[in-house]
């Protein structure tokens, strides 16, 4: 895991460290690919540049998020933000669904929009695929 990230968990209770680890574990198995880093205080996994899902600690619990989520068509997940985020929260470990969450991980590789270059467009998103 990266290390960086590994210190975000470490950084949290210990139910929400366990939370946060498996995520990592989990978002790093089904997107070996992905880029990983702590952006904007949080961990985030990017497919070419673009910023695909991530977790942070809220005050009642780890919110997971997925940039595009809002076009998966999953009714767990949530409406976050005036773009096209979607999140789940979790407050213990045994609430993250692997089954789940591998379903939603492989939504997010194939369903994309452009928040890269949200700036240059001047705030509007464009589905890149």
């Amino acid at each position: 895991m990266n290390k960086d990230i590994q210190a975000y968990n470490d950084g949290q209770t210990p139910e929400e460290q366990e939370v946060c680890n498996v995520l990592a574990e989990e978002i790093s198995r089904h997107l070996p690919e992905a880029e990983n880093k702590i952006w904007h205080a949080h961990p985030v996994w990017f497919l070419d540049g673009n910023p695909i899902v991530g977790y942070s600690k809220l005050k009642g619990g780890i919110r997971l998020l997925f940039w595009s989520g809002q076009s998966f068509d999953e009714d767990a997940l949530q409406i976050e933000g005036t773009f096209k985020a979607a999140e789940m929260r979790y407050t213990a470990v045994d609430q993250v669904k692997k089954r789940d969450l591998a379903r939603w991980l492989k939504k997010a590789r194939e369903i994309q929009w452009d928040y890269k270059n949200l700036v240059k467009r001047k705030g509007k998103l464009e589905r890149l695929k």
